[in-house]
């Protein structure tokens, strides 16, 4: 029999054996490349515009030294990596980690940089390459309310004027009161320009989960953000924001899973956008039943279609999703198995009708794994994840063919 190695995991399918016949030849369905980032790396955020794919990663070095490195996919292999500033004051964790972003050629991206002792206690620090530059302008501020409390789960995407679309959680009305008593966390967002300038400060939504991540898309009427919401009951299901003529919606529930818990589940949600067609997928545990769902909207998120269950298994959450078009999407999550974990994909349309489901890595479940990335690039999806070992953390990469879903 064939032993298949190197860089290209096969999965045999399709194989029909009889006395008189022999195997169909195998379909090479993943194929593991190399990654750019070096020892002790985690933290992948993959960034397509369907021309170029980028990736950015944390490398901790000497224990408390953090490098934010990152590397452009050329011709199907990964360029040099490049560094855009080090620290050892940053907030450098599982799920609030560092993404970039272009936009006709100017770069964005962020940090969590530590303002007090106080661990959940940091801002967001936005750093800038526009293009032909040949340095990162660094530590430019992305809030100016100087609380020492959390800011940070961003997400950014390119906007219009060579600009950015920028949304975080605000923590500024979460330090504690003379009474003793706190505010809530607050969902913000702002533009950027490729100088790094802020405007438009804005806020959103005044009371939303503490620690799960944001999501924006920019749709043929705006830019949607759909983020974990917060009531005064303690449900924290998914709700969306939507600039509509210039003004922002207030935050509409995309579906009542009614998960009350009185905690954050770190477990945020993703959206993709194909003009005013959108793709949400999501975690809940509502009614103790762990699973992750996906809707798909065609008017700009103004109304969403009932959930599709997408999970297969005891569901981990940690989602992704790209919209291949207006109809069909592909998924990524995690989900427990024997003990570990599985990263998955499948390809699902509006109606329902579902791929049979791609395992891309096996993996530990702990939150050192972090959240695993998937993009677009031409004819193939890309995956990024941390792979964690007794020896310390390693980026893994992977792609899979569009026609092998």
């Amino acid at each position: 029999m064939q032993k298949f190695t190197g860089y290209t995991l096969t999965l045999l399918i399709g194989l029909l054996i009889s006395c008189t016949e022999s195997p169909k030849k195998a379909v090479e369905v993943l194929h593991l490349i190399d990654s750019p980032s070096g020892k002790n790396s985690s933290l992948p955020n993959l960034f397509s515009n369907g021309d170029k794919l980028l990736m950015s990663w944390v490398e901790m070095r000497e224990d408390t030294l953090a490098s934010l490195q990152y590397a452009e996919l050329k011709g199907g292999e990964w360029q040099p990596s490049h560094q855009i500033l080090q620290g050892n004051d940053w907030f450098v964790n599982w799920a609030d980690f560092p993404m970039i972003v272009e936009n006709k050629g100017h770069l964005l991206s962020h940090v969590l940089k530590k303002s007090s002792p106080d661990t959940y206690s940091y801002d967001v620090k936005v750093n800038v390459l526009p293009k032909g530059s040949k340095s990162w302008t660094i530590n430019l501020p992305l809030h100016t309310d100087g609380t020492l409390t959390e800011h940070g789960f961003v997400s950014a995407v390119p906007y219009e004027n060579n600009s950015f679309f920028i949304t975080w959680l605000d923590g500024r009305n979460t330090g504690e009161k003379a009474d003793g008593s706190r505010g809530a966390m607050t969902l913000r967002a702002a533009i950027v320009s490729e100088r790094g300038e802020v405007r438009e400060e804005t806020l959103l939504d005044i009371r939303t989960c503490d620690c799960c991540q944001t999501t924006a898309a920019i749709t043929t009427n705006g830019p949607v953000v759909i983020y974990r919401d917060r009531s005064e009951e303690e449900i924290r299901d998914m709700s969306i924001v939507r600039q509509v003529a210039g003004k922002w919606t207030a935050p509409k529930s995309i579906y009542n899973d009614n998960w009350k818990i009185n905690g954050c589940p770190v477990n945020g949600p993703k959206v993709a956008s194909l003009r005013n067609n959108l793709a949400v997928a999501w975690f809940t545990a509502a009614g103790d039943q762990a699973k992750v769902n996906l809707v798909f909207s065609n008017d700009g998120g103004e109304h969403f279609d009932p959930p599709i269950q997408v999970d297969e298994a005891e569901a981990i959450g940690r989602v992704d999703v790209v919209l291949l078009n207006a109809d069909t999407a592909i998924v990524s999550w995690m989900e427990s198995k024997n003990s570990r974990a599985q990263l998955k994909a499948v390809k699902i349309t509006s109606s329902g009708k579902k791929s049979e489901s791609i395992i891309i890595a096996q993996m530990e479940g702990s939150r050192k794994t972090g959240f695993p990335q998937m993009e677009l690039l031409g004819d193939k999806a890309y995956f990024a994840w941390t792979d964690v070992s007794k020896d310390g953390s390693e980026i893994k990469i992977a792609y899979v063919l569009l026609d092998h879903f």
